[in-house]
């Protein structure tokens, strides 16, 4: 027997178990003691085996086309949606271009959500197949590649569920899924009827759609069984049908949806008709309000407007508010194991975890290191090819929420390419994206990477940030940065130039910006060097941080920087903690520090450990701007096991250190470092 939910094949395991095993014991009543044992293991083995295979859960299969970075955030809600009420496992097949592939890879591997496979096949290879169909469609090209989905899927797989990006389910997918047992005959094609006049061609004036039959089919939900398609020669099928109807009508105005309802026109045995609660259209002259009595009915929303949330219907605020809770969602809630449903786990990162001792009093300081965090690369629209040159440079960063702020100073401060890394909630990942889409100056700038890294644990995974922040750097060059400092005007291009005076495409380098630092909030930012220095006399600036860590930066040397008008090398001592240019292939940041301390200091001294040459740049500098204490600075300041955990953790990395660097980092051991 097929179990359709995995808590019913948990409860069909229960059944068949009970009857099995009676049997067994019965029959092994009527056995000599001397054969008992070995009767009992033989059908103990046997009743384990037929248990097991009588109870795993069908996995569903989805199809789903995506391409860009927009398609990439919306099929996110989508997702969550089918996995909240799922009981089942699920293999999802998305057709992507590389900017979606490249996302929802990195979602879904660092997403982790058991029982979920993921297969992705290259909509750049099927542009051929579809692009000689001309489509006035806003989904362009992609919104014709369903059509060949019988092609592009695995051969051995039987049926599947085609969705678009804009659904959200309010039921169990696999309810969907047993509809596939009411395909009678020579139905190949579950669909929901369309819910708008469009095809009876009333809507205006010479309005004159593509065939169908009747008000015709919404092809944004879709039951395929494909090996029957394969039988039938669809792809045949739909080419003739859209090449005789070309002639006339000269494009698709729906994409794929026109071809499969002159497909459907012309064989109208192929469609099983869908009740209209799994595809309730949200669209432009909607007539969906009649197809149900009471909104609990509703099982598929189908946002297939251009107005997305802002379309009309009477129940729209429902339909909304069931969108939200999904788009704001905490996905890690997703992760939960299935009942009765096993799934591959990474036993590596289980087993690290086994060996910590969770009565060591830094536990949860060590478990942040192997911490997976879900990742959503690119959240909003990138596009940026690094110069020709070879001496691009790209600023990375990381923040929180309360640093938003910053980001339209920065970016009017940087004109370069720049790499944050975003540290939010799924509901905070909604607000950034409001604030951004409603910024001009941000909006303006399409060469700025956003990466949300989702919210987990109870410390500031700041070197994660980083080192995912440095990970989607694209050019030769990046300049180590923290969110609340502003590069000097022109520090983009004189970082430039830099690389080519100081050869740094054939040395170890690491250039230092000087850092300085106001209190004052409203700031007239210097426009150079001497106006800088100006203002440095005045009081108005500060050498960064001059009053509470001086070592930090004291190797800098600011005093040789005032007068130094070229590039000046500073050798590397305890608790140096510069802002600097390096090359993209830099060691990465330590994940052992969380929140406030050495974070950068390890970074540092890694690099030093690398023969790494330390050059100050006589031009250059920036300015860091106060604001309110983050809350990891003031756990370091007020909780003495914070402070008494991160010296343990400095000293294991000194040690680290010592292993890997032999004799050469004797002086991290022995450095005076009291931070």
């Amino acid at each position: 027997m097929r179990a359709e939910t995995c808590s019913y094949s948990c409860r069909q395991r229960s059944t068949v178990g009970s009857a099995i095993f009676s049997s067994i014991m019965h029959s092994i009543m009527f056995l000599s003691a001397s054969l008992c044992i070995n009767v009992f293991v033989h059908f103990f083995d046997t009743f384990s085996a037929i248990i097991n295979s009588s109870s795993l859960p069908q996995t569903i299969h989805v199809a789903i086309v995506c391409a860009g970075y927009n398609a990439s955030r919306d099929v996110v809600t989508l997702v969550k949606s089918v996995l909240f009420h799922r009981r089942n496992p699920l293999h999802f097949h998305f057709i992507t271009d590389s900017i979606a592939q490249q996302i929802l890879a990195s979602l879904f591997h660092t997403w982790m959500v058991p029982a979920v496979r993921v297969d992705f096949y290259d909509a750049d290879e099927l542009k051929s197949e579809v692009s000689w169909i001309p489509n006035k469609h806003y989904s362009g090209i992609y919104g014709l590649m369903k059509l060949v989905l019988t092609k592009t899927l695995p051969s051995d797989l039987q049926k599947v569920i085609v969705l678009d990006t804009d659904i959200t389910f309010a039921t169990d997918i696999a309810e969907l899924w047993a509809v596939f047992h009411k395909f009678k005959g020579q139905q190949v094609l579950g669909l929901v009827e369309n819910q708008s006049d469009w095809y009876l061609g009333n809507l205006w004036k010479n309005h004159r759609p593509w065939p169908a039959l009747g008000r015709g089919f919404n092809t944004g939900v879709i039951l395929l069984l494909l090996d029957r398609l394969r039988k039938l020669r669809w792809e045949q099928m739909w080419r003739l049908t859209a090449e005789r109807e070309l002639m006339s009508m000269l494009s698709t105005s729906l994409a794929d949806q026109d071809i499969f309802n002159a497909v459907i026109k012309q064989n109208p045995f192929l469609v099983h008709q869908l009740p209209c609660f799994w595809n309730v259209q949200l669209s432009d002259h909607t007539r969906s309000e009649k197809c149900y009595k009471d909104v609990s009915d509703l099982k598929v929303i189908h946002w297939n407007s251009p107005k997305k949330l802002r379309v009309k219907n009477k129940h729209v605020e429902f339909f909304r508010n069931l969108y939200l809770t999904f788009l704001e969602y905490d996905g890690n809630l997703l992760r939960r194991e299935l009942f009765g449903c096993p799934s591959k786990t990474d036993h590596n990162s289980e087993n690290t975890l086994l060996e910590l001792d969770e009565d060591d009093p830094c536990y949860e300081f060590r478990r942040e290191r192997f911490t997976v965090h879900r990742t959503h690369l690119y959240f909003l629209h990138y596009e940026y090819e690094p110069s020709a040159d070879q001496t691009d440079v790209t600023l990375v960063a990381q923040l929180s929420m309360d640093r938003l702020q910053m980001l339209e100073a920065i970016c009017k401060h940087w004109e370069g390419p720049i790499s944050l890394a975003l540290y939010l909630s799924d509901a905070e990942a909604q607000q950034f994206l409001r604030y951004a889409q409603g910024s001009e100056v941000l909006m303006s700038r399409s060469n700025v990477g956003y990466h949300i890294v989702y919210k987990e644990g109870q410390f500031y995974p700041v070197n994660l940030l980083r080192n995912v922040a440095m990970r989607q750097v694209n050019t030769p060059y990046m300049f180590l940065s923290d969110i609340d400092f502003l590069p000097m005007y022109g520090l983009y291009e004189y970082l430039r130039k830099s690389v080519v005076q100081l050869d740094m495409a054939n040395t170890k380098k690491a250039l230092v910006v000087p850092a300085f630092e106001t209190l004052r909030y409203r700031l007239s930012y210097p426009k150079s060097k001497a106006e800088l220095l100006s203002q440095l006399d005045m009081g108005t600036l500060f050498t960064f941080r001059y009053h509470v860590w001086t070592k930090g930066h004291a190797p800098t040397n600011f005093a040789k920087w005032r007068t130094a008008t070229t590039p000046y090398r500073v050798q590397w001592e305890a608790d140096f903690e510069p802002y600097v240019m390096v090359r993209r292939d830099c060691p990465e940041y330590d994940r052992r520090f969380v929140g406030f301390g050495w974070n950068k200091v390890a970074h540092i001294m890694e690099l030093d450990a690398q023969e790494y040459e330390f050059v100050v740049l006589p031009n250059a500098y920036m300015i860091h701007m106060p604001h309110a204490p983050s809350f990891d600075i003031t756990k370091f300041r007020s909780n003495k096991q914070y402070r008494v955990c991160l010296k343990t953790l400095k000293e294991e990395f000194q040690q680290n250190m010592s292993r890997r660097y032999g004799f050469a980092a004797l002086k991290y051991m022995t450095a005076d470092n009291n931070s």
